[in-house]
């Protein structure tokens, strides 16, 4: 199987799903709780996994015993997890999450991965491409100028601007794009794509632009389809082998679009896991 070596944030998800979302002061009943590894490099790897590809994920966990729920949960989806701090005491990233019923929206309070240095580690060992989410600078860059020097081709999912960028974005294939992020200086990647929610996806290469619409569907739970989104589409660069052309770029989204797609119509952290696997079969 092909092997997608996903390099970033690993966090422990407390998830809620709640009738409304809380408003400032204000308490509200939960339906349901749940708790599952979480993160943009972490259920991006479970995505691949269920996807039919090999994943490994390389991140900072360490002997706490919340990362040890989050190693469990990896584990038992397939994904192979090289921590490269194991000897780290602290907790975990956590996140808190809020999910309402009726249309999927989601709040996300997280600490994500500041004050934990992670070492310059990262495995690419039979790596087909390599997916990065800027957390974890050090760790970041070593993987991105190992992927390059060897050939490998890197997918960045830019959810957001963080300094590391301005050093890591040489070294990038692909350059995804949430609607949110905002760049400081024009991007030069050989492809930029935007996702947008429900709306269009937006491709970009050196001598051609074009969209991609996502699958109509009903949001029963939107937390992390972006995260399954980059999944899908570095999946598909993996097999391909290389950076994608304008001519390749189409279905390959519309791949990963139905990944997404899948993600939100099921309810819970690990609900879509199942049905997304079926699907690749």
């Amino acid at each position: 199987m092909t092997l997608v070596v996903a390099v970033g944030l690993c966090t422990l998800d407390l998830v809620q799903r709640v009738e409304t979302l809380p408003a400032p002061g204000e308490k509200v009943q939960s339906l349901s709780v749940e708790v599952a590894a979480g993160g943009p490099a972490a259920n991006a790897a479970v995505a691949i996994a269920a996807l039919g590809g090999r994943a490994r994920l390389s991140t900072v966990l360490g002997t706490h015993p919340l990362a040890r729920l989050a190693a469990e949960d990896l584990q038992t989806h397939g994904v192979a997890v090289q921590d490269t701090l194991p000897t780290h005491e602290a907790p975990p990233a956590v996140s808190a999450v809020s999910v309402r019923t009726n249309d999927g929206e989601r709040t996300v309070v997280s600490h994500n991965a500041q004050g934990v240095t992670a070492p310059p580690l990262a495995d690419l060992t039979e790596a087909a491409a390599v997916l990065l989410d800027g957390h974890h600078p050090e760790l970041a860059l070593f993987a991105a100028r190992t992927a390059k020097a060897n050939g490998i081709p890197t997918v960045l999912d830019a959810g957001s601007w963080k300094p590391v960028l301005t050093d890591l974005l040489p070294y990038i294939d692909v350059c995804a794009c949430s609607a949110a992020f905002a760049s400081p200086t024009p991007l030069t990647t050989p492809v930029v794509l935007r996702t947008n929610g429900p709306n269009p996806v937006t491709w970009t290469t050196q001598t051609a632009q074009g969209e991609v619409p996502p699958p109509k569907v009903t949001a029963k739970d939107t937390s992390g389809a972006g995260d399954v989104w980059h999944g899908a589409f570095t999946l598909a660069v993996a097999r391909l082998g290389r950076a994608p052309t304008a001519v390749e770029l189409p279905p390959m989204i519309e791949y990963a679009n139905q990944a997404a797609a899948t993600r939100i119509q099921h309810e819970g952290a690990r609900a879509w896991v199942d049905p997304m696997r079926n699907q690749s079969r």
